[in-house]
């Protein structure tokens, strides 16, 4: 049966030329590490998320009465409910990880450089869509934390002028977090961000398959150095076949992410969910310690310690802007960061500031 189906689909679609042309005789660099399965992973970490996300919408239910019951039922009477559940909260996390880990290796390698800054362009709005979807699920369990990390963060545009106070009711749909909020940031979470961030990966894959896989600049020389005036797909004709040598580091790949997820569920359920995690929301107890998601806590820490909040908040907004327009700024030809000190000196500090305002806003 399944020859005949395969014979149906090569007249129809082509199937054995592109399993042939896309994996068979696809070559990939020779110098190549598993640093670059680390795009494949995030794919693998949106199917889990996606997978998850489904089954729990099922028994979810987005009200401020019964969201916590509900998450709790869930853990509790739906059979491996709370397996499902905890693979899509952790694999949330381990998915900004992921995506966060693939623009520091690609950054590391120089791979943004022509003819690829609208593939770092789109990896980097992958990144804050990753962002905006753990932060509009953050709330949806309708815990002490989520309620309280987000009137934090919903509560940050109110630093700017004339429009802050208009953005922050935007997101709050009112003066305070509330079941508006919840209504929103679910429609969000379930509606709008999915096709977004499905539609951005698939733009994103679309470029890396029209400009080619990079190698590695250690210890080559690259003739990418040299200005492009016309379209030139990379391609490694002296390279690796990607089936099975590539192929088998995505898998090894795989097999670690999750297995660090499923360490992360059974040895350190606290890691990403503190204790109140598991307290209903009490919008009338304010908690002596509010802190948004980790992903956030270097930067919440830092505008603790600017005392202008709208310098802190539009200081950190100039950062993402270059952040994203960085292959546009970066006007140097040599991809290797070690062969460029002021750039790896200055990355080197902003990854340790970083780590520190991490650190020490989660103490």
């Amino acid at each position: 049966m399944w020859i005949k189906i395969r014979n149906w689909l090569d007249v129809r679609i082509g199937l054995g030329d592109l399993v042939q042309t896309k994996v068979l005789d696809y070559r990939i660099p020779k110098n190549i590490n598993i640093f670059y399965t680390l795009g494949f992973i995030a794919v693998i970490a949106y199917a889990v998320e996606a997978l998850t996300g489904i089954i729990l919408l099922i028994y979810y239910i987005p009200h401020p009465d019964h969201a916590f019951r509900s998450v709790q039922d869930i853990m509790t009477k739906v059979p491996y409910g709370w397996l499902f559940r905890e693979m899509h909260a952790v694999g949330s996390n381990l998915m900004i990880t992921v995506i966060l880990l693939h623009m520091v290796v690609v950054f590391l390698m120089g791979n943004y450089k022509q003819p690829r800054e609208l593939t770092w362009l789109g990896g980097g709005l992958s990144l804050l869509f990753a962002v905006i979807f753990g932060l509009s699920g953050y709330l949806l369990p309708w815990t002490q934390l989520s309620y309280w990390a987000t009137t934090v963060v919903t509560s940050m545009p109110t630093a700017f002028p004339v429009i802050g106070d208009t953005i922050s009711h935007i997101l709050r749909g009112g003066d305070h977090v509330s079941e508006i909020t919840l209504s929103r940031f679910f429609a969000l979470h379930v509606a709008i961000m999915p096709p977004l961030f499905l539609a951005l990966m698939g733009i994103h894959l679309f470029l890396i398959n029209r400009t080619g896989i990079s190698a590695t600049p250690f210890g080559i020389a690259d003739e990418e150095q040299r200005p492009l005036t016309k379209y030139k797909r990379k391609t490694h004709p002296d390279g690796y076949p990607y089936y099975p040598y590539f192929f088998r580091k995505q898998i090894y790949m795989m097999m670690a992410y999750f297995a660090v997820m499923f360490f992360i569920i059974t040895f350190l359920p606290t890691l990403f969910f503190p204790e109140e995690a598991n307290i209903p929301a009490d919008p009338f107890k304010t908690p002596p310690d509010i802190r948004p998601a980790w992903y956030l806590l270097a930067p919440y820490q830092l505008l603790k310690l600017i005392p202008n909040k709208f310098f802190g908040i539009s200081l950190q907004v100039v950062l993402v802007i270059v952040f994203l327009f960085w292959p546009f700024l970066d006007t140097q030809k040599e991809k290797n960061i070690l062969k460029r000190p002021v750039l790896r000196g200055v990355f080197i500090s902003l990854l340790a500031l970083w780590v520190i305002l991490l650190f020490w806003g989660r103490n």
